[in-house]
């Protein structure tokens, strides 16, 4: 017997990256589009709006009501958010509360609210998946930083974005440094008395003092660089993400696997073990 097919639902389903989400969720065979939530276009066919063709799908802009239907419709219904700072730990804890097992490309989630998550989920037990990143490309680039970590003491990160993106630092970036910092070293050792003309020039610095510096401009899509220094020599990796089709993979990568864990997973990486 065929397994039953994956309910999907998405939050934020006429942004950029919804869009793209909602085009490859639709043409996936082992998926149902069964909800489209934004705030426009609202009782359109999500279809019909994006340029797809009719989906049979309409917008609606009540997520609570969206996540009831899909949880009625299959136990295996998951909710893909690309939404809003503002709202993704709301979106979050409604789904789970349905559920409805969420995955989450929205970045801007605090680390007490991430620790909250996982206890709700956990008690729920409602897998969950907080991916800052759905790039393999990027995962990549992060393992290579934590290896390059072990011969360099200096390093800094650069993150550049569209000028739409919401919050800053990348939420990427903020991992990219969280792994770094798990190598257990003190990074940057001072050597001279900074000061800043202007401030914020040096950008942001982490506990483990890592500086992160966010540039918004339009034209980009998601870049990052992690730039190591040493004795004569300095080694950049750098990351381009030039369509938002290069995290669909990961999308749909995160939908099938969220089915298998019972608790928050954060980083894409862990479910790629």
């Amino acid at each position: 017997m065929a397994e039953e097919q994956i309910s999907v639902v998405v939050a934020g389903a006429l942004g950029k990256m919804g869009r793209e989400t909602v085009k490859v969720v639709a043409q996936a065979p082992d998926m149902q589009l069964v909800g489209a939530v934004d705030k426009s276009c609202v009782a359109e066919d999500v279809g019909q709006v994006i340029g797809l063709g009719t989906l049979g799908v309409q917008v609606s802009d009540d997520i609570q009501g969206t996540l009831f239907q899909a949880s009625q419709t299959s136990q295996r219904a998951v909710m893909v958010d690309f939404t809003h700072p503002d709202s993704v730990y709301e979106n979050i804890r409604a789904s789970v509360s349905y559920g409805v097992r969420p995955v989450v490309g929205t970045t801007g989630l605090t680390e007490a609210q991430i620790r909250t998550l996982r206890e709700f989920t956990e008690k729920a037990g409602v897998g969950c998946l907080i991916a800052p990143n759905f790039s393999i490309g990027m995962i990549l680039l992060q393992q290579m930083a934590v290896q390059a970590s072990q011969y360099f003491d200096h390093v800094e990160i650069i993150e550049l974005h569209h000028n739409q993106k919401a919050d800053a630092p990348s939420g990427t970036a903020v991992q990219t440094a969280q792994l770094l910092g798990g190598m257990g070293k003190e990074y940057n050792p001072s050597t001279v008395q900074e000061t800043e003309q202007l401030p914020g020039s040096r950008g942001g610095r982490t506990e483990d003092q890592i500086r992160i510096h966010s540039v918004r401009l339009p034209g980009l899509v998601a870049h990052q660089e992690v730039i190591f220094g040493g004795l004569g020599q300095t080694l950049t990796l750098r990351h381009d993400t030039t369509d938002r089709m290069a995290f669909m993979p990961g999308v749909l990568l995160g939908i099938r696997k969220v089915l298998e864990v019972e608790t928050l997973v954060y980083g894409l990486e862990k479910i790629l073990q």
